[in-house]
């Protein structure tokens, strides 16, 4: 029997057999997550750096959002393309690709001279960061049997919440004590880290096949994902500095993106049916599926959007500097990912109805109670808000993972988790323009009818938690929806 078939395709082995498959996929798990916990972490260091970069580097905001922008532009790129690379790769070598790009690209920054050398090396660690996610994902889905995912997702959760909420305080932290550099400085021997135990000990345990690379919808899925969130961050931007004339008119990339995402889904809608597709769109013939993807767009637009309001909130109404209000969101964060594992399990027992539901609704009520603040709102208010909303996104994120990759067949693995994946990036660069936009416009409005800049942004900040809160409540909606995947799914059938 060859290594590279997964447990799981196969008749039960001798348990001698069976028990070092287990130990070999136990610890090509655990390598996967401890490197995507250090390509996530990178990922949010940097949102605090922004303004201190504008000032060490002498650039303009517009300048230096580049490196924000660059980033999520690469990963709207690449993630679709990761559906082909996992089916045409081996485990271990496309680890060791995304795993070198990131850490070529950490270096890269970690000695940039200047503002170009500097983005280029964000959009290097941004094409690593972009395999390492669909590539965890997959794994677990080809090596956990469906009634032990759970557990195994909620792992995942950990990744995909604490190293976001802890980048930000870590970011704050070397800001306010050393030099930006040291932000990839501290994260270099890390990733070298990984890398190195990666070589030495990841196994091949996927199998690869032939899978065609369409040129023209590499193409097509480049101009339509970075062409909307392009757009999306540029309207975000655009609005921030609505004073100033933009040198590409807003609606120009969200149009080229739209028209290109048209045709995107036309040319995959007719290549799939002879397997040919880069995103193959037969994942959404399952409901669940559909459903959780739809859920994941509108908790994502709801983090994301949060999470980039608190900070300017907490430091431009309530006055605190970066390290504290990095501090802020730190036990939410922490919250979060203590529970991912606790939220795992249940969803094993339970199944996704009896989480998600409650968790769509802890969100919404959060939102709903920001669009209450002001100057005098007390901290601790603000901070069990943050932590409940912690919570939510806990109950919501492990079940509608599992249950969205767990309805599909298994050959469309690397497709699920690749849509999933651009999906997240589209709804947080959505989330992140929609909550800006509605903020600046409102401060402006308020500013020019004679209030106070602080009590002016307040207002703004106040009507865009409550556009967030009234998308919540389709998330309350949707959660009623989401089913267990029966056995690995509806459409999981073994006619394939």
């Amino acid at each position: 029997m060859s290594t590279d078939a997964t447990p799981f395709d196969t008749a039960p082995a001798a348990p001698a057999f069976a028990q070092d498959h287990a130990a070999r996929n136990k610890l090509v798990i655990a390598l996967l997550l401890v490197s995507t916990f250090v390509v996530f972490l990178n990922e949010t260091i940097m949102s605090v750096a922004i303004p201190h970069l504008m000032v060490d580097l002498g650039v303009t905001a517009s300048a230096a959002q580049w490196l924000t922008t660059g980033f999520l532009l690469t990963m709207a790129v690449v993630i679709p393309i990761t559906g082909f690379l996992l089916q045409r790769m081996d485990t271990r070598p496309i680890f060791m690709v995304a795993m070198s790009t990131f850490t070529a690209g950490t270096l890269i920054c970690a000695v940039a001279p200047g503002l170009e050398l500097l983005v280029l090396g964000r959009v290097v660690q941004a094409v690593g960061t972009a395999i390492m996610m669909p590539l965890l994902m997959t794994t677990v889905m080809s090596l956990v049997p469906p009634e032990a995912r759970g557990k195994t997702m909620g792992n995942i959760s950990i990744v995909i919440s604490v190293a976001p909420a802890i980048g930000p305080t870590i970011g704050g932290f070397i800001l306010a004590n050393l030099d930006w550099r040291w932000m990839f400085i501290l994260v270099l021997p890390i990733s070298i880290g990984a890398l190195a135990l990666g070589a030495r000990k990841i196994q091949n345990v996927s199998t690869p096949r032939y899978a065609p690379l369409d040129i023209v919808s590499v193409v097509l899925s480049a101009l339509a994902f970075g062409g909307l969130i392009y757009g999306l961050a540029s309207f975000g931007e655009g609005m921030a500095h609505a004073g100033e004339a933009p040198t590409v008119p807003l609606w120009l990339p969200l149009v080229i993106g739209g028209v290109a995402m048209a045709l995107f889904v036309w040319r995959q809608l007719r290549l799939q049916n002879e397997d040919k597709a880069l995103l193959d769109l037969r994942t959404f013939l399952s409901p669940n599926y559909r459903v959780s993807v739809g859920l994941m767009l509108v908790a994502m637009m709801a983090l994301f959007g949060t999470i980039i309001l608190l900070p300017i909130y907490l430091q431009n109404v309530v006055g605190l500097d970066t390290l504290q209000s990095g501090l802020m969101l730190l036990p939410g964060g922490l919250v979060m990912g203590l529970l991912g594992p606790v939220v795992g399990r249940l969803f094993d027992r339970v199944g996704p109805t009896v989480l998600v539901v409650p968790g769509t609704v802890l969100v919404s009520a959060v939102l709903w109670g920001m669009t209450l603040v002001g100057q005098d709102t007390p901290i601790w208010a603000l901070l069990a808000g943050h932590v409940v909303l912690s919570i939510g996104l806990a109950l919501i994120f492990t079940p509608v993972f599992t249950s969205s990759m767990g309805s599909v067949r298994k050959e469309l693995y690397s497709h699920a988790s690749a849509i999933l994946g651009s999906v997240q990036q589209l709804a947080g660069a959505a989330g992140i323009a929609l909550f800006v936009a509605v903020m600046t416009i409102r401060t402006a409005l308020l500013a020019a009818a004679g209030l106070d800049q602080v009590e002016a942004l307040a207002g703004g900040i106040r009507l865009a938690f409550t556009v967030g809160a009234v998308i919540s409540l389709f998330a309350i909606l949707a959660a009623f929806f989401i089913r267990r995947p029966e056995g690995g799914g509806p459409e999981m059938g073994h006619g394939h």
